[in-house]
């Protein structure tokens, strides 16, 4: 089992550059490559915010291509990678073909792009339709993802597309084509009022899941932390994994566990990532 992590919140800090080369030197596998910088979004105001970062400018294919080499350099390779979000917002959504592209020249091979949370599977299957000729074309795929909004009064999560294993399912059978996968967010899955839990989702997902999002939280709130730092019980959720012969990477997606840090930092807090990771793969190898 291989071992990966989205490189975004080390980024912050050092850059992805820098981010890459201690991730291999921790001994990490592969890199996800997150292109959340290709387009900001302003949550409180709900538009998206232009950036000056590389991914959003002329060149963006030349910074792919220098990640790749990096990661080589350090004996990684992108398996995956993650699209901007929110996909309701129109501006965003515009440049999700050219989050394919950054990822077919990075050398990943899945990337995911979000459901909008507030459509039904068949106005979603239109969006993934619409992008899976140009992915097919750059020989990526496209992994679609559990999701939950937030309800205030209630303080817990609430359903949204692929919540649940039946969304879920709803969602890729309407496109039904070999090239939309599932990525579990395990740490999603598991939060309280947000669906099934992510073993019933795995056994009903089977060949469909193709990818992950592993992290950690308290089974109510969105924490991302590092996996064995918070409550969820991670046994029969490899266990899951291995029922259902898993075939993807082990890919972190703890990405608020590097706040706080500075960079003289970045490399215990990575290589204690790297170690989790590894524990994870070695009780599915087990």
């Amino acid at each position: 089992m291989k071992i990966s992590s989205e490189i975004f919140a080390i980024a912050e800090i050092v850059g992805e550059q820098q981010a890459l080369v201690s991730m291999g030197k921790a001994g990490f596998d592969a890199w996800d490559f997150s292109m959340f910088d290709m387009c900001g979004f302003d949550w409180n105001r709900q538009c998206a915010i232009p950036t000056s970062h590389p991914l959003s400018g002329q060149n963006y294919l030349a910074f792919a291509r220098e990640l790749k080499k990096i990661g080589l350099d350090n004996g990684m390779v992108c398996n995956q990678s993650h699209a901007p979000f929110p996909t309701h917002c129109p501006e965003i959504r515009s440049f999700y073909q050219r989050a394919i592209e950054c990822t077919a020249e990075a050398g990943g091979q899945i990337c995911v792009i979000h459901p909008d949370n507030y459509s039904p599977a068949e106005k979603n299957a239109e969006m993934y339709q619409e992008l899976l000729p140009f992915a097919k074309a750059c020989g990526v795929k496209i992994a679609t993802e559990n999701m939950f909004n937030w309800d205030s009064e209630k303080d817990e999560a609430v359903f949204a597309a692929c919540a649940s294993a039946e969304s879920f399912l709803e969602h890729l059978n309407a496109v039904n084509d070999p090239y939309l996968v599932a990525c579990l967010d395990i740490g999603h899955a598991e939060m309280r009022g947000a669906g099934g839990g992510a073993v019933r989702m795995i056994h009903a997902l089977g060949k469909h899941l193709q990818a992950l999002h592993l992290h950690d939280n308290d089974r109510w709130h969105d924490a991302h932390q590092i996996p064995f730092t918070m409550d969820i019980d991670f046994a029969p959720i490899v266990a899951a994994l291995k029922a259902i012969d898993y075939q993807g990477y082990f890919t972190l997606e703890a990405s608020n566990c590097m706040q706080g840090y500075t960079t003289d930092q970045v490399d215990a807090r990575v290589a204690e990532m790297a170690a989790a990771a590894k524990k994870l793969a070695g009780m599915f190898e087990a």
